[in-house]
């Protein structure tokens, strides 16, 4: 029988362990130690557990710290690791490294239900919800983890569907107990499940970003279904209830679509739609993926759509963009591993 993993368990969630084997209550923190500020990879490398602790823990767990199974490398330094998870299936994560900052783009789900036009992700379809300790593991089991110095859940599926994990996620990365992180280094995303969202807002303190993509509720419609159940205006609605204060973050992602969403009229209409909000607008330059009709804004319309949003009063930034020749859009490198394995097994 496979062993169940304690990478990736909280604090409360160990010290339940430690007291159903009946070891001391200190023996909780030991383990967020050994696993979360040294990262020893077997029970036998915790020299301060008694030998009857890591007797037992050998027999019922696992540590669980998992490396990555493959690397590509862009031109333009954009490191894609793949990982794989039970079940022979993949996860993608994302390494940016920039002159000030050096940041870690994750994952929070195997595929993804919600089905948007222009994301790989979504044609794998759903398979299951990652765990915190998969979550984590695409950050601690980096060979850049000691220069990591933000990390965004903008990689395979949507956070807020998988709640309970990432919330759980965060805590290890944020605690004092786990890597004491400040929030303020973590940008987490979402399509606008505004439950959940508001959920996020109240039990963490990370960044916020909302993919948005059109301020049109037929248009969005169509780039991402999720607006027939939660519209922009309810996203942006559930917002306005907040006070995030000066330093935690509010961000809008905008994909740019060639003659779908880059218009005078659509200057107008985010400027309607974000009136009041203190948030940033960030302008992403389109990753083609195969057999698609949509294509990529060319740079001069997205530099004229950012001053024009900026002359409304809008903070507006373009994305740079990085990894194109490695795949870097969500999903295409682990899909590409999954047509693999598909072909090997017809063999």
């Amino acid at each position: 029988m496979e062993k169940e993993v304690l990478f990736g368990k909280t604090l409360k969630e160990l010290k339940d362990i430690v007291s159903q084997l009946g070891l001391p209550g200190f023996t909780a923190k030991q383990l967020t130690e050994w696993m979360y500020k040294k990262q020893v990879t077997s029970f036998d490398q915790m020299t301060n557990l008694s030998k009857k602790a890591r007797q037992l823990l050998n027999e019922q767990y696992a540590v669980g710290l998992v490396p990555p199974q493959s690397v590509q490398e862009s031109v333009d330094g954009t490191k894609k690791y793949l990982f794989e998870t039970k079940g022979h299936q993949f996860i993608e994560a994302a390494y940016l490294p920039e002159e000030n900052r050096n940041t870690l783009c994750v994952s929070s789900q195997v595929g993804c239900k919600m089905g948007c036009l222009f994301c790989m992700t979504g044609r794998q379809g759903f398979q299951r919800q990652l765990t915190a300790g998969e979550i984590v593991n695409q950050i601690a089991s980096l060979p850049e983890f000691e220069t990591l110095t933000n990390v965004v859940y903008m990689g395979m599926g949507e956070p807020m569907d998988n709640i309970d994990h990432v919330l759980a996620s965060l805590e290890i990365l944020t605690s004092d107990w786990g890597y004491a992180w400040s929030p303020r280094r973590i940008n987490v995303s979402t399509i606008g499940v505004v439950p959940a969202m508001r959920r996020f807002i109240e039990e963490s303190e990370a960044h916020l970003a909302i993919s948005l993509h059109s301020p049109f509720n037929k248009e969005r419609n169509q780039l991402m279904p999720i607006e027939s159940v939660y519209s922009a205006e309810q996203v942006v609605a559930a917002l306005r209830d907040y006070d995030f204060g000066r330093q935690r973050r509010i961000s809008f992602e905008y994909i740019m679509f060639k003659g779908v969403n880059d218009s005078a009229e659509h200057v107008k209409g985010l400027t309607k739609l974000l009136n009041g909000i203190r948030c940033r607008l960030n302008l992403i330059h389109f990753h083609p993926i195969p057999d698609s009709p949509l294509r990529g804004s060319d740079f001069k319309t997205m530099e004229w759509f950012r001053d024009q949003l900026s002359k409304k009063g809008l903070t507006t930034t373009i994305r740079r963009s990085r990894g194109e020749d490695i795949y870097a859009a969500c999903g295409l490198l682990s899909t590409k591993e999954l047509i693999k394995q598909e072909k090997e097994k017809d063999y």
